[in-house]
C-alpha cells in the first residue's frame, strides 16, 4: 500500500467509524460504498490487525481500531493546521494588533517605527498600551508584548529584541561644576540622580571591586528619585548629577556629546534582555506575524540597540 492509497484508506476508516456505516462514509467521500470497504480491509491487511467488527447492520471498532481512531484523528488534524498555515500565509494582513510595552521603550523605540509597519500593512489597526506593568497576554488579550528580564512562560514565543545594559553619565556642565568621579567612593560626595520601578524598589549601582566581585551603592539618598528613564536622561542632560541610564537611552546624548561616560571600568553595566513575546498557537493570524516580523527587522536595525559596551570608551569623561 503506497502512501496515496493508505491516505484514502485511512480517510475511509475515519468516515466510517463516524457515521457508523459503508454507507455512510461512501456519502461522505462520495465514493461506493464496495471502495470503501477495499479500502479499508487493504488498511487492516497492511497493518496486519482488525479495526473493525462489521456485520449486516453494524460497525464495532476493535480495541486496536480504537487506538487507531485517535491517532488518525492527531495525524489529520495536522495535515489540516499546515494546510491552514499555507492559506494563512498568503492571506492578506488585517485586522486589529494589541501591543503592550513598557513607558521609556515604547515611546523613543517601538513609536517612531509604527508608520512604516502601516504604510507596509494598511489593513492594520496598531494599538500600543504604554505601561511597566506586568502584563497577562491572553486574559487582557494582546497579541505581543514588549518586555524586559527573564519571563518564563512555556506558553508564549519569546523573540530577542537585543541587550539592554545601562551606564553612568552626566553633562560636561555638572562635571566642570563638581568635578568628575574617578572611583566609586567618589560618588558619595556628588548628587545622585535614580530611577524608582514598580512597586516602590529604587535602582541600585553595582560596581566590580577590585578581587571581581560586585559591590552595591545604596542610591536612596539620591537628591533626585524619578519613575521615568526618559525623564531620568533628561534630567542628567539639564545638569543636575548623575544618573544611571540604559545606553539606549544615552546613546545619542554621548554621540552629540552633550552626556559624558563615567567610571566605566568599575561600574557593572547590568541590564537585561529585551523581548518580544506573543501566545504561542499552532496557527499565527497574519496580522500578528507580519507585525512580529517587521517589529524584529526594524529593531535589528536601530543602533542604540546595537552598542558593544567597548564603543562607551570613546565618550568616557
Amino acid at each position: 500500500m503506497d502512501s496515496t492509497q493508505r491516505v484514502r484508506a485511512i480517510l475511509s476508516f475515519i468516515n466510517a467509524a463516524d457515521a457508523g456505516s459503508f454507507a455512510g462514509a461512501a456519502r461522505a467521500l462520495s465514493i461506493s460504498s464496495a471502495a470503501v470497504s477495499k479500502n479499508i480491509a487493504g488498511l487492516e491487511k497492511a497493518l496486519g490487525v482488525r479495526l473493525m467488527n462489521r456485520t449486516t447492520r453494524t460497525l464495532n471498532l476493535t480495541e486496536e481500531g480504537e487506538t487507531f481512531l485517535r491517532e488518525a484523528r492527531i495525524a489529520l488534524a495536522a495535515l489540516d493546521q499546515a494546510a491552514e498555515a499555507v492559506i494563512a500565509h498568503r492571506a492578506t494582513p488585517t485586522g486589529r494588533v494589541r501591543i503592550s510595552t513598557s513607558v521609556g521603550f515604547g515611546r523613543e523605540q517601538l513609536t517612531p517605527i509604527l508608520p512604516g509597519l502601516i504604510d507596509q500593512y494598511p489593513g492594520l489597526a496598531i494599538e500600543v498600551d504604554y505601561d511597566d506593568r506586568l502584563v497577562d497576554l491572553v486574559h487582557d488579550r494582546y497579541d505581543m508584548a514588549l518586555r524586559g528580564g527573564h519571563i518564563a512562560d512555556s506558553s508564549l514565543i519569546s523573540r530577542p529584541v537585543c541587550q539592554m545594559n545601562l551606564v553612568l553619565v552626566a553633562s560636561p556642565g555638572y562635571l566642570a561644576a563638581h568635578g568628575t568621579p574617578r572611583t566609586p567612593e567618589d560618588l558619595g560626595r556628588h548628587r545622585l540622580l535614580t530611577r524608582r520601578f514598580l512597586g516602590g524598589r529604587v535602582s541600585p549601582w553595582n560596581f566590580r571591586a577590585s578581587d571581581g566581585s560586585l559591590t552595591t551603592l545604596n542610591t536612596e539618598r539620591a537628591v533626585l528619585t524619578l519613575s521615568s528613564p526618559e525623564a531620568l536622561t533628561a534630567a542628567a542632560l539639564s545638569g543636575a548629577g548623575v544618573a544611571e541610564v540604559g545606553v539606549h537611552h544615552a546613546w545619542k546624548h554621548l554621540v552629540d556629546g552633550s552626556l559624558k561616560a563615567l567610571l566605566l571600568q568599575s561600574h557593572h553595566p547590568g541590564g537585561f534582555e529585551m523581548t518580544l513575546q506573543y501566545p504561542h498557537r499552532a496557527l499565527i493570524a497574519p496580522r500578528v506575524r507580519v507585525t512580529v516580523d517587521y517589529l524584529l527587522t526594524a529593531f535589528a536595525g536601530m543602533q542604540e540597540l546595537r552598542v558593544p559596551l567597548s564603543a562607551l570608551r570613546q565618550f568616557a569623561a
